[in-house]
């Protein structure tokens, strides 16, 4: 059981996540923090030591929402194919999903971040690292398995897949159309598919 201040922070963390993702770092003001929690500003940093903390552990929260997502959908499913055509079906509706629809936390956290906040910057390396190793996985997975053929190159395939999906997100983002978005996906699904033995 949480206690009373274990509470409080999930509760922070909770509301302020979506906005620091639609807003950034540098556009998310202590006001919006206050407006989103109810809380005061005593209240706000009596639990995190400033708006870099909170930032922090905001991202641990969006992030691990995509990551608990992407999971599940995955243990749905028996073949590596399926599973990893888990990640355009995903993105393809990133819109309609709650924790997505301000966009990527990694992609929004990235260009933000790059010089100004390397603590955040080093949460969106460690959050790209992890989502390459769990692709790179399941690509040497099946290839063990004979489900995908020997001479694929698991870090070649899971750049692109990455830069397809994170490109995409973006020009959706901006032109609030999901043209180019389904284009990819498309595209993205192709691949996924050609990758089978």
């Amino acid at each position: 059981m949480l206690s009373k201040s274990e509470r409080t922070k999930q509760f922070i963390i909770e509301k302020t996540a979506p906005v620091f993702n639609a807003k950034g770092f540098a556009g998310t003001s202590l006001n919006d923090l206050i407006h989103v929690t109810g809380l005061t500003k005593g209240s706000i940093y009596g639990n995190f030591e400033n708006k870099d903390a909170v930032a922090l552990a905001a991202f641990d929260y969006n992030f691990s929402k995509i990551v608990s997502y992407i999971k599940s959908k995955m243990e749905e499913r028996t073949t590596v194919i399926d599973k990893l055509l888990v990640y355009p079906e995903t993105y393809r509706h990133f819109l309609k999903l709650p924790f997505l629809k301000a966009g990527c936390p990694v992609l929004n956290t990235s260009t933000e971040a790059d010089d100004t906040h390397p603590l955040l910057r080093e949460k969106a390396i460690n959050a790209l690292k992890l989502w390459k190793t769990s692709v790179e996985r399941h690509i040497d997975q099946g290839i063990e398995s004979k489900e995908l053929k020997a001479d694929i190159n698991a870090a070649e395939f899971t750049a692109i897949l990455m830069s397809l999906i994170e490109g995409a997100v973006m020009q959706a983002k901006v032109t609030g159309k999901p043209t180019e978005l389904n284009h990819t996906m498309n595209f993205l699904e192709k691949l996924i598919r050609e990758l089978k033995e």
